[in-house]
C-alpha cells in the first residue's frame, strides 16, 4: 500500500468494515512489525517545517528597493569625487531605513512553523490487540487509536466505535458548536464540516469516547495539506511597495536626465570640466529625494499606531497603505460579525404568547417581554418552571473573570452555557433554588437529549426528572403540556402540531432550539435510565443564536458607504449565515440567497465568477473553496481583504491581500499568516483599520508630493542659474541639508496629519493609483515654479548687488528653505484649505516649522563655515520669509478654484 493510496478524501463514504479492508487492518488494531515497516513507508506524523529564517538575509532584504539603489549610487559618486560628507549622511539615511525595516518583518512568515505545534507528543494506539500510548509521531495509516474526552485528536481518522462522541472542529470548519459524530458512512461529496464519522488532526474531543482507524498522517492530513498550501503561497511586494518602487524610477530617471543634462550644457557653455562635474554632482543629489525612506517608514508607523489604539495590531507596516485601497472584506461570521456566544432569545409555550429575551453575550443580565410588554419572570407558572429546568439541566457553568472589564466566561457546552445565563437573568442560582441534583445523564447523540434528577428540598417525597433536548425528542416522550397557570393538561395531536409549528418559525430564522420537559418522581427513583423519561409534561421550547455584534450591522453599512463590499464566508450552516448577514446588512434584497461549497463545486469556471460577484454570503466552505474564492475575487481586479480565526483560514489569509486574523479567538497558524490582527476580534476595527489605511496613503502621498516639490524646484533652480549665470546656486552639502533636516522635519509633521474626518466619503482608490498623480501634477508644477522662482530671484540679486557669490547662495538657501516650510502648510491638504481643517490642528507641523527656522537660523549663523554662508541681516531675513509666503497663497488660490466650484459660482453670482 503506497502513501498516495491511503490520503485519498473518501473515508468517510465507506463504511468502518470497507476502510478496514482498504487500510489491511482490523479493530485490534496493526503489530508492531507492520506499523514499523509502515512508518518506514509513510514517514513520521509530522508536518514538514521550512527552513528558519535567516535574520541576515532578511537585514540584506530590506535593501532591495529601487529607492535604496539609486541612493547608494548617488552615495558612490559622491565617493568617488571626495564628497564625504554627503556619503555619511547618504549612508546613514538607508541604515536607518534598512534597520527599521528589519524590526518589523523579522518575526514574519511562521505561519507553518506555528503548524508544527498542533501535532500532540503521545496517542493511545492498538498494537498487537493491547493499547499502549505511544509518541504521536510515531502514528501510521491502520493504526487503531482510542479517544475520550479533553483529547487532541493526533491524527486524521475514520471512527467504527463510539458513545455520545463529540468534538470542537473550529479551527477546521470555524463552527463554534461541538460536532456530535456518528459512525455511519456519510455521503462522498460531503464537506469537511459534514463529515461526522471522521475526526481529524488538531481538534478535540468535547465528550464522550470513540475508536477511530487511522487513515492519513502527517502532510496528507487535513492540517498537513493547509502547511503545503501555505508553503506554495509565494510572499509578494504589497501595493505600496510597489507604488514606491516606480516612484523611485521616476525620480531616478529625472535625477540622471536633469544631471546629464547640465553636464552637456556646461560642456557646451565651456566651463570648466571640474566645475561642470560640481554641478552635476549637485544635480544629481537634488534630484533624489534623500529623506523619502525614512518619512514614509514614518508615515507608515504612525498608521499603524493609530491602528492598535483602535485594535487593529499591524504586523507588516506595508499593509497599512494596503487598507487604503481595500475595495472588498471577505469576513467570518462566528466572533467578527458575531458575539461568539449563544443567546436564548425567544421562548415558546403550548398555550401563551411567546417570550423574548434581551440581553448580550454571557453577561447575565436581560429583560422578559410578552406582547411587548415586559413581564416579572417567576410570576409566571410555566415560564418559572422552565426557568427552573434551565438552571438544574445542565453541566457548564458561567465565571465572572477577574479583569477590569469583569467580562464572564463559560466553562462547558455552549448550548448548555446558555441556559444557564437565561436562569440567571430571571435570579435564578443553582445554590439558592432548594433542589440538589442527585443523578445526571449527559447529552447522548443515539436519545437527542439529556437529563436530570433533582430532589425537592420541600417535598422530601418527590423528586423531579428534567429534560433538555431536540424539540420533536421532548414532544414525543411528552403526554402532557404545562399551561399558562402552571396546571398540566393533556397533549393532543393538534396542540403538538400547533407547538411544533411555532418551533419551526424559530428555526426559520436560523435559530438553534431546544426543547425542555419534565415529570414528577417518587423518592425511589434515584438513578437516570432511559427506561423512565417518557410521559413527560411539556414545558416549552428556546430559541438560540450567536447574535450580531451590536455594532456590526453600523460598521457594514459604513464599509458599503465607502464603496467596499462586504461578503461573508463561513463554515456555518447556509440558514444560520443568511440569517447574520441579512440582521447585519450583508444582504439587503431578501430574495437573495447563498451558495455552499457542494453549490460552487457543480459550478464551472464561468459560472463560478458570476457566483462570486454577484452573491454576498457563501457558507460549509473549506480551506481550498476560502482559497479559490479569495483567487478569483483578485483576478476581478479587487484587493481583498479577509478574515479568519482558525487553522482552515490560513491560506486565504496568506494569500489575500490583505489577512485579518482574530488575535482573542484566532490560532497562532491564522495570526502568523495575516499582516493584521483585531485586538478584539471587531469588524467595527476592520472599518476603522481601512479609515487609517485611507489616512496613511493620504499622508504618504501629501509628504512624498512636498519632498519630490523640493527637489524638483532644486532641480530647476540649478538649471536655470546655469542657463542664465553659468554659477551654481546651491552647493551639494547645502541641498543635503534642505532634503535631509529641512524638509526632513517637515515631512515628519505631514506624516502625522490627523484625518479630517471625511475620507470614507469616498470610494476606494483604484490599487494601481500612483502617489504622483495626474491629479497631483499641476499643483506640484505651481509650487515647482514659483519655489524655483522666487530662489533665483534672490540669487540673481544678491550676486549683482552684493557681488558675493557666497551670500547669494546663502540667499537661495534661505528661501528655499522657507519656501519649504509654507509649501508644508500648503501639503497638509491637497484639497481644503488650510484655515478650513484648522492652522493647529495638527501640533506637529507647529513643533516641527518652529524647528525648521530655528535650525535654519542654526546653520546660517552658527554653522557658516560649514556651509560656506555670509551673514544675512534681520531685514533681509524677514523680507525673504515674507516673500516665501506666496508658495501658501498661490497654494490656497489654487484650492480655492480647483476644488471649491460651488464657492466660485457664488463668488461670481455675487
Amino acid at each position: 500500500m503506497s502513501q498516495k493510496e491511503s490520503t485519498g478524501p473518501f473515508y468517510h463514504s465507506y463504511s468502518a468494515e470497507e476502510t478496514f479492508k482498504e487500510l489491511s487492518s482490523s479493530e485490534s488494531g496493526l503489530s508492531q512489525r507492520e506499523a514499523e515497516s509502515r512508518l518506514l513507508d509513510f514517514g513520521f506524523n509530522e508536518i514538514e517545517g521550512k527552513d528558519k529564517i535567516n535574520p541576515v538575509l532578511i537585514f540584506l532584504k530590506q535593501f532591495h528597493s529601487v529607492l535604496i539603489y539609486i541612493l547608494i549610487v548617488a552615495a558612490l559618486i559622491a565617493w568617488f569625487y571626495g564628497k564625504m560628507i554627503d556619503v555619511y549622511v547618504i549612508t546613514a539615511v538607508v541604515f536607518v531605513n534598512a534597520i527599521m525595516g528589519f524590526i518589523q518583518e523579522y518575526r514574519a512568515e511562521k505561519a507553518i512553523e506555528a503548524l508544527r505545534g498542533i501535532i500532540v507528543p503521545t496517542a493511545r494506539v492498538y498494537r498487537d490487540g493491547i493499547l499502549e500510548e505511544i509518541d504521536a509521531k510515531n502514528l501510521v495509516p491502520g493504526d487503531v487509536i482510542s479517544l475520550e474526552e479533553g483529547d487532541r485528536i493526533p491524527a486524521d481518522a475514520r471512527i467504527f466505535e463510539l458513545k455520545d462522541f463529540r468534538t470542537v472542529e473550529a479551527s477546521l470548519t470555524g463552527e463554534s458548536t461541538p460536532t456530535t459524530k456518528k459512525k455511519d458512512k456519510v455521503s462522498f461529496d460531503a464537506a469537511i464540516g459534514d463529515r461526522f464519522n471522521m475526526v481529524w488532526m488538531g481538534t478535540f474531543a468535547a465528550g464522550g469516547q470513540a475508536k477511530a482507524i487511522v487513515v492519513t498522517t502527517g502532510k496528507k492530513t487535513a492540517f498537513g495539506e493547509i502547511a503545503e498550501d501555505l508553503s506554495k503561497i509565494k510572499p509578494k511586494k504589497s501595493h505600496f511597495e510597489i507604488k514606491i518602487d516606480k516612484l523611485a524610477k521616476k525620480m531616478g530617471l529625472i535625477a540622471v536626465a536633469g544631471a546629464s543634462l547640465i553636464f552637456v550644457v556646461g560642456i557646451i557653455k565651456a566651463i570648466e570640466f571640474q566645475e561642470v562635474l560640481f554641478f552635476t554632482i549637485a544635480s544629481l543629489v537634488s534630484g533624489i529625494p534623500e529623506g523619502l525612506p525614512a518619512v514614509l517608514v514614518i508615515v507608515l508607523a504612525i498608521g499603524a499606531n493609530r491602528m492598535t489604539k483602535r485594535n487593529a495590531i499591524i504586523r507588516r507596516l506595508a499593509a497599512t497603505e494596503t487598507l487604503g485601497v481595500t475595495d472588498l472584506i471577505s469576513t467570518d461570521k462566528t466572533g467578527t460579525l458575531t458575539q461568539n456566544t449563544m443567546n436564548i432569545r425567544e421562548i415558546v409555550f403550548a398555550d401563551m404568547k411567546n417570550v423574548s429575551v434581551s440581553g448580550s453575550g454571557w453577561e447575565p443580565t436581560g429583560d422578559f417581554f410578552q406582547g411587548g410588554l415586559k413581564i416579572s419572570p417567576l410570576d409566571n407558572p410555566a415560564l418559572a418552571k422552565l426557568l427552573n429546568i434551565a438552571a438544574i439541566c445542565n453541566n457548564a457553568k458561567l465565571v465572572k473573570e477577574k479583569s477590569k472589564d469583569n467580562n464572564y466566561k463559560i466553562i462547558g457546552d455552549p448550548t448548555e452555557a446558555s441556559l444557564v445565563v437565561l436562569a440567571q437573568k430571571a435570579g435564578l442560582m443553582i445554590d439558592t433554588l432548594g433542589e440538589k441534583k442527585i443523578d445526571d445523564l449527559s447529552f447522548s447523540s443515539k436519545f437527542k437529549y439529556r437529563a436530570s434528577i433533582s430532589s425537592i428540598t420541600k417535598d422530601k417525597d418527590r423528586h423531579d426528572l428534567y429534560l433538555v433536548g431536540a424539540p420533536e425528542v421532548a414532544l414525543e416522550r411528552s403526554n402532557y403540556f404545562i399551561s399558562e397557570d402552571g396546571t398540566r393538561k393533556r397533549l393532543d395531536e393538534k396542540k403538538r402540531k400547533q407547538i411544533e409549528s411555532e418551533i419551526s418559525k424559530l428555526t426559520d430564522n436560523a435559530m438553534r432550539t431546544i426543547g425542555l420537559a419534565y415529570k414528577s418522581l417518587t423518592v425511589n427513583h434515584k438513578e437516570l435510565s432511559d427506561e423512565i423519561v417518557n410521559n413527560l409534561v411539556f414545558v416549552g421550547a428556546v430559541g438560540m443564536i450567536d447574535p450580531p455584534r451590536p455594532e456590526a450591522r453600523r460598521s457594514v453599512i459604513k464599509a458599503q458607504k465607502a464603496g467596499i463590499r462586504v461578503i461573508m464566508t463561513t463554515g456555518d450552516h447556509k440558514g444560520t449565515a443568511l440569517a447574520i448577514a441579512k440582521e447585519v446588512g450583508i444582504v439587503k434584497n431578501k430574495e437573495e440567497g447563498a451558495y455552499t461549497e457542494a453549490d460552487l463545486l457543480k459550478m464551472s469556471d464561468k459560472e463560478f465568477r458570476k457566483a462570486v460577484h454577484q452573491v454576498n454570503v457563501f457558507a460549509r466552505l473549506t480551506p481550498n473553496m476560502k482559497l479559490r474564492i479569495a483567487q478569483s475575487l483578485q483576478e476581478d481586479g479587487h484587493v481583498v481583504a479577509m478574515t479568519g480565526d482558525g487553522v482552515n483560514d490560513a491560506p486565504a489569509l496568506k494569500k489575500a491581500d490583505i489577512g485579518i486574523a482574530m488575535g482573542v479567538i484566532g490560532t497562532d497558524v491564522a495570526r502568523e499568516s495575516s499582516e493584521i490582527i483585531l485586538a478584539d476580534d471587531n469588524f467595527a476595527s476592520i472599518v476603522n483599520a481601512i479609515e487609517e489605511g485611507r489616512t496613511v496613503f493620504t499622508n504618504t502621498r501629501q509628504a512624498s508630493t512636498f519632498l519630490v516639490t523640493t527637489n524638483f524646484a532644486e532641480h530647476a533652480t540649478l538649471i536655470g542659474a546655469l542657463f542664465i549665470f553659468a554659477q551654481l546656486p546651491l552647493l551639494p552639502t547645502q541641498i543635503l541639508w534642505l532634503n535631509l533636516v529641512t524638509d526632513g522635519v517637515s515631512g515628519f509633521a505631514l506624516a502625522a496629519e490627523p484625518g479630517h474626518g471625511d475620507i470614507l466619503n469616498e470610494p476606494p482608490r483604484k490599487k494601481n493609483e500612483n502617489i504622483l498623480s495626474k491629479e497631483t501634477l499641476p499643483f506640484l508644477l505651481l509650487m515647482m515654479i514659483v519655489m524655483a522662482g522666487l530662489t533665483i530671484s534672490f540669487f540673481a540679486y544678491h550676486l549683482f548687488i552684493d557681488g558675493d557669490i557666497d551670500k547669494a547662495r546663502t540667499a537661495a538657501f534661505t528661501v528655499m528653505a522657507f519656501t519649504q516650510i509654507f509649501n508644508a502648510l500648503n501639503m497638509r491638504s491637497m484639497k481644503r484649505s488650510l484655515f478650513e481643517i484648522g492652522i493647529f490642528s495638527n501640533k506637529y507641523m507647529m513643533v516641527s516649522i518652529s524647528l525648521a527656522i530655528f535650525l535654519q537660523v542654526i546653520a546660517i549663523y552658527f554653522l557658516d563655515a560649514i556651509f560656506h554662508f555670509e551673514y544675512l541681516s534681520f531685514y533681509e531675513l524677514i523680507l525673504i520669509f515674507v516673500s516665501s509666503s506666496l508658495v501658501l497663497w498661490l497654494g490656497e488660490l489654487y484650492k480655492f478654484f480647483k476644488y471649491n466650484k460651488n464657492r466660485v459660482k457664488l463668488l461670481k453670482n455675487n
